[in-house]
């Protein structure tokens, strides 16, 4: 896959007529190319892998349909399958089963979308948890990881771990099979001595850079969500020290942690 240097960060504002037109281009394209590609595609398949490359390749076709279902359909779905704190149907890099996974570990489901997503299970069992891996799935050049943004008068809570002098936001790495929730929950009681309240998790994005101390082209990607919680925070394990910076201590921070930084300073929730 390709990896975006910020994930989740606007596009350019397009001009609209430019996009009309180039809707249109694609279409005439479409019709024309589809059939022929289609022919040859299925041919090719059959001749080079036989019944397995027929079902390779309508597997790539489902996923693409898929992927434009997730654009198309958008404002539909955020509005009938998920609540409003829900991971966005929409991101044109996805399909409708990813989103719909992420929303199904968050249980911001609906009604209706909770029964969408078990029909699915009951054609592929956990086919939209599965889904989530065609979009993010970690490899040796990602380092996965889930961050808690949390946030008051306008400054960021970070921390800063014994032996390093850049500050981080509080969060860590997955272990094993976990969901974002679990191992966010577990982290921020390793680290913060703090439950984080389920009720109140929501999505903020997801965002990638270069990983500090890591050679070149070795990423990590930074999944965030906000969260209330009870308890005292109190530094524990690897955690050396507590502080909430505001957006001018930017420079005190990691690479990926600043690109978090200037997402929520163009919201207007950092200062």
């Amino acid at each position: 896959m390709i990896l975006k240097k910020q994930a989740y960060k606007p596009d350019k504002k397009a001009n609209p007529i430019i996009g009309i037109l180039l809707f249109l281009i694609s279409i005439v394209l479409v019709a024309i190319t589809t059939p022929i590609g289609f022919i040859y595609g299925v041919l090719h398949s059959v001749f080079t892998k036989g019944f397995r490359g027929i079902g390779e390749f309508s597997l790539n076709m489902a996923i693409s349909i898929d992927q434009l279902g997730n654009v198309i359909m958008q404002h539909l779905l955020n509005v009938l399958w998920i609540r409003p704190n829900g991971y966005k149907f929409g991101n044109r890099d996805e399909t409708i089963s990813s989103a719909l996974g992420r929303n199904k570990q968050l249980n911001t489901l609906t009604k209706f979308g909770s029964f969408i997503d078990a029909i699915l299970d009951k054609i592929d069992p956990n086919h939209s948890l599965n889904s989530i891996d065609y979009y993010i799935e970690p490899s040796t050049q990602i380092i996965d990881k889930v961050a808690w943004i949390y946030i008051e008068d306008f400054k960021i809570l970070s921390t800063k771990n014994k032996g390093k002098t850049k500050f981080y936001i509080p969060g860590g790495k997955r272990e094993h099979q976990e969901t974002d929730q679990e191992t966010l929950f577990r982290e921020i009681k390793e680290e913060l001595q703090v439950d984080l309240i389920s009720d109140t998790l929501k999505f903020i994005g997801i965002f990638e850079a270069q990983a500090d101390a890591h050679k070149p082209g070795v990423f990590v990607r930074m999944t965030c969500y906000s969260a209330a919680y009870s308890g005292q925070l109190k530094a524990d394990n690897e955690v050396e020290e507590l502080v909430w910076l505001a957006y001018k201590d930017k420079h005190l921070i990691s690479e990926v942690d600043t690109l978090i930084f200037d997402f929520l300073f163009d919201l207007g929730l950092l200062r």
